[in-house]
């Protein structure tokens, strides 16, 4: 794929920077200066900031909003409906906004409808489960899950959950978990 794709009703400001064979669906809005990585795809609905960085193969299911502040590294999953807060202290009549930055690693993966609290980096390969909101930082691979989001376990970077003993079922890498 060399070439990127935008629906006819999608709406990309014209100074977004989209890599190479991504493709923008229906009624998606990308606004000014965001920046969206190579082969990616951004699904119906999505809203997505200005000034806003998204890495490459990045998959972004739909109606998510990806709002000023937040960095999406490389290969994450943003599941359906989960969305990200950038104002710790948000009021309609305020004209003083204050952005809060939040990270969001290589290859993690947020599940349908979580909430993401600004100012936190969520780990490389961590796993956030459906509905789940995250009001603290993420350790690389963890499993995380509930209101607030409790670790309640670890995940291989291919996606299982990981035995007592820290090997995967589906793939067999081990990792020492003991040194996280």
């Amino acid at each position: 794929m060399s070439e990127v794709y935008i629906h006819p009703t999608a709406e990309v400001d014209d100074s977004a920077v989209i890599g190479n064979g991504t493709k923008i669906w229906n009624q998606a809005q990308v606004r000014n200066d965001a920046v969206i990585g190579e082969n990616c795809i951004i699904s119906k609905n999505v809203y997505i900031d200005e000034h806003v960085k998204i890495g490459n193969r990045v998959k972004v299911q739909n109606n998510v909003n990806v709002y000023h502040g937040v960095t999406v590294e490389d290969d994450v999953f943003l599941g359906p409906s989960m969305t990200f807060t950038n104002d710790m202290y948000p009021r309609a009549f305020s004209t003083d906004w204050k952005i809060t930055d939040t990270i969001v690693k290589k290859g993690a993966s947020i599940g349908a409808n979580a909430t993401i609290r600004c100012g936190v980096i969520i780990g490389e390969y961590a796993t956030i489960g459906s509905g789940s909101v995250v009001t603290k930082d993420v350790k690389p691979n963890a499993l995380m899950a509930g209101n607030p989001a409790k670790q309640i376990g670890w995940v291989c970077n291919c996606g299982y959950k990981l035995d007592e003993n820290g090997k995967c079922p589906e793939c067999g890498k081990e990792y020492n978990l003991k040194e996280w």
